[in-house]
């Protein structure tokens, strides 16, 4: 059983002057159970209309979905799911502490492990000392490690993240990112949009790419570095103490090895030269 499977699935919305808008055409798309998927486009590309529809927030137009084998016009689809909206807006007369609490009594947590939990999540998201503020006087920053406060509380299976990087400084992005790896560690699944490609290189096992709707791809970002290897930049030293750094295509590889140990050099590095996840992604959008 897949962690979340998506068959088909299409939205269309009216706009003005009787034109119809196809913001999702046919995603097919699974995501298996310990994985983290990376849902990666540009803005307007669909992502975040494709996680409303799994989340049951607007109704798809066609196709159907679910999650650990649930439908998603089921609410049991959702109860093992943290979501994480693109623009998280709550309760700002409520301070983290009472937001917590009141998802966590959402969920039907018993009293002792929500408060254990409450204090746990707001530490590791550095909101401690800010924990009985009103949110109404957060940055945007903190808003966001609050939406992700919320997501992790009830301990849920599946992670649907809508651009959860969105509004965080560096350090939070890292905080972010370490996160998503220990969910991954603790066999999670975890489904988040981007259109930062370096997030997805990071954290993630594979990754779709979506545009204007249509999925373009879908592929292990291993298999994708692995063929974006142009070549490899070997570090030398000769007896006589110089060094030197060569690029070395990368068919010639093996033959240059041979070619470095007859010659007496000794090889100190091979790193492979390869293209990333950003140029990955730009041919795809320009294609």
């Amino acid at each position: 059983m897949y962690a979340l499977e998506i068959r088909g699935l299409g939205k269309k919305y009216h706009a003005k002057k009787m034109q119809t808008v196809e913001a999702l055409k046919g995603l097919n798309l699974a995501v298996e159970q310990g994985e983290v998927l990376g849902f990666l486009g540009p803005n307007g590309a669909g992502k975040s209309t494709a996680i409303k529809c799994l989340m049951g927030l607007i109704r798809p137009s066609a196709g159907s979905a679910s999650i650990l084998g649930h439908d998603i016009a089921s609410p049991e689809s959702r109860r093992q799911v943290g979501y994480l909206p693109e623009n998280p807006a709550f309760y700002d007369y409520l301070s983290a502490e009472e937001y917590l609490k009141f998802v966590g009594q959402t969920f039907r947590m018993p009293a002792d492990l929500l408060a254990r939990r409450s204090e746990e999540m707001l530490k590791l998201l550095e909101l401690w000392d800010a924990r009985k503020r009103l949110i109404r006087s957060y940055s945007k920053g903190m808003v966001q490690r609050v939406g992700l406060a919320q997501v992790l509380i009830h301990d849920p299976q599946i992670y649907l993240l809508d651009e959860p990087m969105s509004g965080l400084d560096p350090i939070g992005r890292a905080l972010v990112k370490e996160i998503i790896l220990d969910l991954k560690k603790r066999g999670k699944s975890v489904f988040f949009s981007t259109h930062i490609t370096d997030d997805v290189e990071k954290v993630c096992d594979r990754v779709a790419v979506i545009h204007k709707g249509e999925l373009q791809v879908v592929d292990s970002v291993e298999s994708i570095l692995q063929r974006g290897t142009e070549g490899y930049t070997v570090a030398l030293s000769a007896p006589d103490g110089s060094k030197e750094e060569l690029l070395v295509p990368k068919d010639d590889l093996q033959s240059f090895i041979q070619r470095t140990v007859q010659n007496g050099k000794t090889i100190e590095k091979i790193e492979p030269r390869r293209k990333d996840m950003e140029a990955f992604f730009l041919e795809i959008v320009a294609r």
